[in-house]
This record gives structure tokens, sequence and C-alpha cells, in this order.
């Protein structure tokens, strides 16, 4: 009989960015990492925490807050971060005052870690996963795309990782580990995948292997992205061609089913674990191996 090697995350605290409901991958690795014993607290964009407490207040989400266990895990702590910000002086007073964002405190990322810090000690943490993007103009193709929005979905779905590394990997506990959220549009044209995140995605693999060595020398960290197949998350429907997408991919991939969000979460959780300390700087391909694919099959051989 083969021997169990357990996925043992007790004792670890996680955070877990961009947690606005419990169909997503974020909400899925948030999950798995519970599951493995890890205490997680999960971050918020402010315009959307008000609804997804509602959701947590009414019940909404119960059945999907339940473990293998049967039991329900609740999250440790749930913060508001706008990934777009760094500090609060570079928030405009338009953001700070409006109703969306008032009472939810220092929402920046360095606001985020001084509330970790305050909240559990000089060194909170040893998970960060950043699931987090968003480009304006994701319906755009690029060559149609403004610098505004081309820049706005660098800014939050790659330079966020690059800020939280900088910032938070001095709270980091011996151990500690990166992780985000990649796709292969960084590598291969998706058309209808605009508006700069394909851009946005290739930064955040090329972030990936420099910020794994540079923090991994000064800070001790791990650094790593996974590279998921598409799924129909309320951010992935904005584009309007996500159900296509995974038609495409269940058709022409080595394993031809659909990707869930389990896969995603349990190789998240695998990463983030001791038993993953030899890997580092890596993008590692969570999409039935559509990745390794150079062409489409054959109708007659589906």
């Amino acid at each position: 009989m083969a021997a169990v090697i357990p996925i043992d995350l007790k004792g670890r605290r996680a955070f877990v960015a961009g947690v606005a409901d419990d169909v997503g991958f974020g909400f899925a690795i948030a999950k798995a990492l519970a599951e493995a014993g890890a205490s997680v607290c999960i971050g918020c964009w402010p315009p959307a925490l008000g609804i997804f407490e509602t959701l947590l207040r009414r019940g909404k989400i119960d059945e999907s807050l339940k473990l293998s266990s049967g039991q329900a895990f609740a999250f440790e702590k749930i913060y508001a971060i706008d990934a777009a910000y760094d500090t609060l002086e570079q928030v405009p007073a338009s953001v700070k005052d409006s109703k969306r964002y008032a009472n939810r405190g220092d929402f920046t990322i360095d606001g985020v870690g001084k509330q970790l810090v305050a909240d559990f000690g000089e060194k909170p943490l040893d998970i960060v996963v950043h699931s987090l993007a968003n480009g304006p103009e994701v319906k755009l193709p690029l060559v149609e795309t403004s610098r505004e929005g081309y820049l706005a979905a660098l800014g939050i779905s790659a330079y966020s990782l690059v800020s939280m590394v900088q910032r938070w990997s001095p709270l980091m506990r011996e151990g500690g580990n990166f992780l985000s959220l990649t796709y292969i549009a960084s590598e291969r044209v998706i058309p209808g995948y605009g508006g700069g995140m394909s851009s946005a995605k290739a930064a955040l693999e090329s972030d990936t292997r420099m910020l794994a060595y540079e923090a991994g020398r000064r800070f001790g960290v791990r650094i790593n992205t996974i590279s998921a197949g598409p799924f129909a998350s309320r951010a992935a429907s904005v584009t309007g061609i996500i159900d296509d997408v995974i038609d495409y991919y269940q058709k022409n991939s080595p394993i031809p089913e659909k990707l869930t969000t389990l896969e995603v979460a349990n190789t998240a959780a695998f990463l983030a674990s001791p038993l993953a300390s030899g890997i580092t700087g890596s993008t590692v391909y969570v999409d039935k191996g559509f990745h390794a694919m150079g062409r489409a099959i054959p109708e007659r051989e589906r």
C-alpha cells in the first residue's frame, strides 16, 4: 500500500486576496487551505465587500463553507483591499469619500499589511495568494486599448503582486510563500481577451521569476504562479467569450474534461505547503494539458 503524504498547513496563516463570492478560484483555494489546517484571512475589493458580507450573514454560502469533515470553516478575518493602491496617499479623494469605501479603514496594500501586524503580531503571514485581475477595457482588442486602460490592467493584475512581495515579505514567517494565478493568454493569442490583460499575465509570469530570485535571496520566500485553464467565474464572464473558450479547451485538451476549481485549489495547497519547498519561480499549468497542444484536434479524432 502506497504511503499517504498529507498536506499539513496546521499552525499557518494564509491571506487570499481576491475573494468576493463562493464561485471562483480564490474561494476554492481559501477552502483547500482550510482543509489542510491553515487559518485563512481573505481580502475583498471594497465595492464588492458589502455584498459578500450579506451573503455570509444570511447563510447563502453556508453549503460552500462546509469542509470534507462536515464542519464549516470561518474566515479568521475579512479585510477590504484595493490592490490598485499601494498607500493611502495614492487614493484619490473621490474614491476615499465614496460610499463603497467608507468606513473600510486603510484598504491599500500597505494598509492591509499594517492591519495584519496589528491583529496578529510582527510576523503574521505564512501564505499569500494573489487572486486578483482586472482590465477595465478587457473587451477591447489590444490595438484599440487606451494607455489608461492598459496601465490599469498591468497595475492591478501584475504590479500588485510586486507591491505585496515588497511590503509583505518582511511579515512572513520562515517558509513563507506567495502564489498567483495566470492564464495562457500570456503566451498564446486568445481573441477577445483584450484591454492589455494578455500583457498583464505575461508580466505576472516574468515578475514571478524575478521576484522568486530577488525576494528568495532577500527574505527567504518562495513565489510561484498557477496557469489555470478557463473557468466560468463572474470575473471571467465579463469577457463575453468564456463559454466558447471552455468548450474549445474541452474538445482539444489531452484530458477532454472541464476544469474544476478544486483541481486548481488542490495544486495551490500543495505549492503552499512544505511538500513544495523546492519549487519557486515556476509557472505550474493546471489546464488538463491544453498548454501542451500545438494544434486543434480534428473533429474525427475527438
